[in-house]
């Protein structure tokens, strides 16, 4: 019997205007369709306005927290595109992790990024501190994308294929071990019970 695909989160986390994220995450989505093992649900922070922390959400704010909070519970799995802003990762991304906590609980998540010269690393470095806090497992592979803007043809497709093409096959790969592992774990025995 053919296993339950895994529901995976794919958090575009950009909402600048004029943003690349729409090259790097369509190239992702569409890599990442030929999995059959995958349940991929898109959730891009530009249609997700949230308030900062710590302010009282207006009623339209409450109901995107409501309907993002139920998707981040629902994933098995979630898989964070971001840029890297002046050595870091976005603030409307960091704005959406805080606002959840245990939905990232023993949950898997990998990462793609885009950027100049490191490619979007340094967020990555910053994030795997962050989701630790969460409770949450990072893959060790990543998809990066170094001098990003260059990195891509007008087509949409990158200008050389290989590499981030077997880059995004080996961090599902992980990623999709660790769902299964968690999922299993989860349902065998609630975190935090």
């Amino acid at each position: 019997m053919p296993e339950t695909p895994y529901r995976v989160a794919v958090i575009i986390g950009s909402n600048r205007r004029g943003r690349f994220a729409p090259n790097v995450s369509d190239w992702f989505l569409r890599t990442a369709a030929h999995r059959s093992d995958l349940d991929l649900d898109v959730v891009d922070l530009a249609d997700h306005p949230l308030p900062d922390l710590g302010n009282e959400p207006t009623p339209e704010q409450a109901e995107v927290r409501a309907a993002l909070s139920h998707r981040l519970a629902a994933a098995d799995a979630f898989v964070v595109i971001t840029p890297e802003y002046n050595h870091s990762f976005p603030a409307v991304l960091k704005n959406a992790i805080d606002w959840h906590k245990a939905e990232w609980e023993a949950k898997p998540v990998g990462f793609v990024s885009y950027g100049g010269l490191g490619g979007g690393l340094r967020a990555v470095e910053q994030l795997r501190l962050v989701f630790a806090e969460l409770h949450a497992v990072t893959v060790r592979d990543t998809v990066s994308f170094h001098g990003a803007w260059a990195a891509f043809g007008d087509d949409g497709e990158p200008v050389d294929p290989a590499v981030p093409t077997g880059a995004a096959k080996g961090m599902l790969d992980q990623l999709t071990w660790w769902a299964r592992a968690l999922r299993d774990a989860r349902t065998a025995h609630p975190y935090g019970a």
